[in-house]
Formats: C-alpha cells, sequence, structure tokens
C-alpha cells in the first residue's frame, strides 16, 4: 500500500472531546511524517483555529513540493462572544465564535483567514465544510442556495487563478454531495463515514456518480467514529455518539465474520474503502503516534470476496 493514498485527519490534534497539548500535538505529526504521511487535512473548526496554527507550525519547515495541505471553507471565525462560546467546551479550543457562511466574500474571507492562521501561502484543496441537512437541518436549503448562487463562483476563481488546486466538499452525508454533482463539478469529495465496512450508503448512487462525473472520494470517518476499530463492546461510538443496539448487533455479527478469515475488524475497515475505484485515498485521524503506527502496519490487505458477501447482511446501505 502507498502512503500517497494515506493522509492524516488533524481534528484530533486540536482535541475532540479533550485537551491535547501542543507537544503532542508536534509529536503526532513528527509521527507521521517519520512514517511517510504527507497528506494533512485540516479545518479551521477543529478546535477553532487551533489545528490549522499546528500543522502550519509544523508544514512550515517542510518543502511544500513534499506535502498536500488541504482545508475547510463554510465556517468563519469570528473573535467577538469567543471566550462564551467556548466556556463550555470540554476540548478546550480557541476563544472563538463560528458563523456559517457559504457565500462568495465568505468563503474568500475564510481562506485568508486560513492563510494567516497556518502561517503558509499555499494550500492544494478547499473543501466546503458541512454543507447539508447533517449539520444544518432546516436551514440546509438556503445554505446549499447561497453555495450554489455565489460561494461556488468563489472557487472556481481561487481555482482559476491557481491559489488552489482542487475543490469540492467535506462532509458526513451522500445527499448534498449528489445534489451539488448534478449543477456543478467538484474535483473531489472528502466522505466521512458513509462508505465504511459498515455504512455503505454512498455505494448506490454517489460513487457512481462520481466515477461518471470524474469527481474522487477521500474516505474519512473509516472507523464510523470508533465503533470499527473498537469493536461492540464497551463504550462504543457511532456517528459522533454512543452506539446504539442495532448498530452494536450489526459490528458484533461483523467481528464474527472477519475473524473467521483471519482479520481484525480495524484490518477489514482499514482497507475497506480501497475495494472502489472512486476512492483515491483515505485519512487516519489520531493524535497518537502508537496508534497511527498500528494503523498503517494493517493496511495493504486485499479483502477476500467471500468475506464481503458474508457481511453483506449486516452492512447499512
Amino acid at each position: 500500500m502507498s502512503l500517497a493514498r494515506v493522509g492524516l485527519g488533524c481534528a484530533n490534534i486540536a482535541g475532540l472531546y479533550a485537551p491535547v497539548s501542543a507537544e503532542a500535538a508536534l509529536q503526532a505529526l513528527e509521527a507521521a511524517w517519520e512514517m511517510g504521511i504527507r497528506r494533512f487535512d485540516t479545518a479551521p473548526f477543529y478546535g477553532r483555529g487551533l489545528s490549522e496554527r499546528r500543522v502550519g507550525d509544523f508544514l512550515r519547515s517542510k518543502p511544500k513540493a513534499e506535502y498536500v495541505l488541504s482545508t475547510k471553507v463554510g465556517r468563519r471565525l469570528v473573535a467577538e462572544g469567543g471566550a462564551e462560546a467556548v466556556r463550555d467546551e470540554p476540548a478546550g479550543p480557541l476563544p472563538f465564535r463560528v458563523e456559517f457562511d457559504y457565500s462568495h466574500d465568505g468563503i474568500m474571507r475564510s481562506i485568508e483567514d486560513s492563510f494567516q492562521r497556518l502561517g503558509l501561502t499555499e494550500i492544494d484543496t478547499l473543501y466546503v465544510h458541512d454543507l447539508g441537512a447533517f449539520a444544518h437541518g432546516d436551514a440546509a436549503p438556503a445554505h446549499f442556495r447561497t453555495f450554489m448562487d455565489s460561494g461556488l463562483k468563489a472557487l472556481e476563481r481561487l481555482k482559476r487563478e491557481g491559489v488552489i488546486s482542487a475543490y469540492g466538499l467535506g462532509v458526513n452525508e451522500n445527499e448534498v454531495c449528489i445534489d451539488v454533482l448534478r449543477r456543478a463539478s467538484l474535483d473531489e469529495i472528502l466522505l466521512a463515514g458513509r462508505f465504511t465496512l459498515l455504512d455503505r450508503t454512498a455505494e448506490s448512487e454517489l460513487l457512481p456518480l462520481c466515477l461518471e462525473r470524474g469527481t474522487t472520494i477521500v474516505a474519512g470517518g473509516i472507523f464510523n467514529s470508533g465503533i470499527l476499530a473498537t469493536g461492540a463492546s464497551g463504550e462504543a461510538w457511532f456517528n459522533y455518539a454512543p452506539a446504539s443496539a442495532d448498530i452494536r448487533r450489526r459490528v458484533e455479527g461483523m467481528e464474527a465474520v472477519v475473524s473467521r478469515h483471519g482479520m481484525s475488524l480495524a484490518q477489514a475497515a482499514l482497507n475497506f474503502p480501497f475495494s472502489h475505484r472512486a476512492v483515491s485515498s483515505i485519512l487516519i485521524g489520531t493524535h497518537k503516534p502508537e496508534s497511527l503506527r498500528r494503523n498503517l502496519e494493517l493496511l495493504g490487505t486485499r479483502l477476500p470476496q467471500s468475506m464481503l458477501v458474508e457481511l453483506d447482511p449486516l452492512v447499512l446501505r
């Protein structure tokens, strides 16, 4: 398995559920580099700017030709009221309030802010973050119209002027990807949790549409928030929440199947996304060097078709 197809998701180095120190974050980034990782994905939302600052501080000493950097737009960080907005957040983010803005001007301002936080002058790929009902509920249609009517023009301009090399969506749902692709071209989609060993809801419509439109998939959330790494026992999480009884039952069945085929659940989950030719790469998100090393050692296994057939009744579609 070429590590060119593996990236580090950098939400964890800014803390998701608990604070992560600057020293621990740097150790994770250094370990990823030493192991051969050259793709790094961040966002303003991760730690309210903390992830971008840490990634930029690390990459500033690296030759630009040796790495690929992606960040996101759609959320702008605002100082006014920021300290109060994050007062009760356990992960200790920076004191900024989030405003959603998918307009042309909002995206242009957001990327300039990202350049400042990163302390870098080059961003390769820009993803539109959490455009859709998963993040916005009833407000999703209005944000979608703003992006299609205004924000998309900013992405096209940034690519045309050479500020970025590619653009796309960074989301947790299939539907908004399909809605955009029916109206516009995208270079990439960073799709979290919707094409995994357990959740294959992207398989029926989105992935074929990506092949048709020439859009590649970067698979994120490949452990579905943890349950495909930890298994169904204990404090298992699925889609950022405690796993339901149904999800636990499905994963218990999957554990039994993959064990009969001589592999662990995590190994199967890590290698599964590469089974579809629309997937160009995966992201692994961790702030622990030992976890990253363990996961990289599991890559490169081709999943037998007989095993996938056995798993099929347990899959979410």
